[in-house]
């Protein structure tokens, strides 16, 4: 079989099982477009050429590259990546970049995006509690907003103590009927106090 449609299967398994968990906590539109920058030119060739099958090929690119073309151009498309939330601070030195911080339902699409990778390439050796190890292995000084890191560890370890059950809910209450009801009640206060 060849590296390109093994790649293949391996990112549409992957955007399904995001996508199952998106919808189980009510984010349809994400789930349904969530990474199909994957399959763009730019990052799918790529992904063929250094497909392994045991983890993501960018890691292998930047490898013999130094750098990945594909995450290049996937972090700059994709707002489940926390490297899309880095801009310019006007606080401090200028030209420093600082992260900002992420709009919740971005944060549950990326739980379920972790999630989705530690199933696809840990297999059945996956446990609920794979997300976080992952996690901490490679992104505790990752450039995240303290309110971003807040809710996506505090995620994270219920995901790894309770499990996906509570944890969906947790999020589907939090961050998403939770975004809603406060853009609501911040609409409704607009509304009473509009200047003629």
């Amino acid at each position: 079989m060849s590296k390109a449609w093994k790649h293949f299967k391996t990112i549409t398994y992957h955007k399904y099982l995001v996508a199952v968990g998106c919808f189980k906590v009510g984010l349809y539109w994400q789930g349904l477009t969530h990474d199909l920058s994957k399959y763009s030119p730019t990052e799918f060739l790529p992904g063929a050429r250094y497909y392994q099958g045991n983890r993501s090929p960018n890691n292998a690119e930047r490898e013999k590259k130094g750098y990945s073309a594909a995450w290049l151009h996937h972090k700059g498309r994709n707002r489940h990546h926390f490297e899309y939330w880095v801009d310019y601070s006007l606080e401090g030195k200028p030209g420093r970049m600082a992260p900002v911080p992420m709009p919740d339902r971005y944060i549950a699409e990326m739980v379920m995006d972790r999630i989705a990778a530690c199933k696809v390439y840990q297999g059945k050796a996956y446990t609920d509690a794979s997300p976080l190890a992952y996690y901490n292995r490679g992104t505790v000084r990752a450039p995240l907003h303290p309110e971003t890191r807040e809710k996506l560890e505090r995620m994270l370890r219920m995901l790894a103590e309770k499990g996906e059950r509570e944890t969906f809910a947790c999020i589907r209450r939090e961050l998403v009927r939770g975004r809603k009801k406060r853009d609501g009640s911040a609409q409704e206060e607009g509304r009473r106090h509009k200047i003629p």
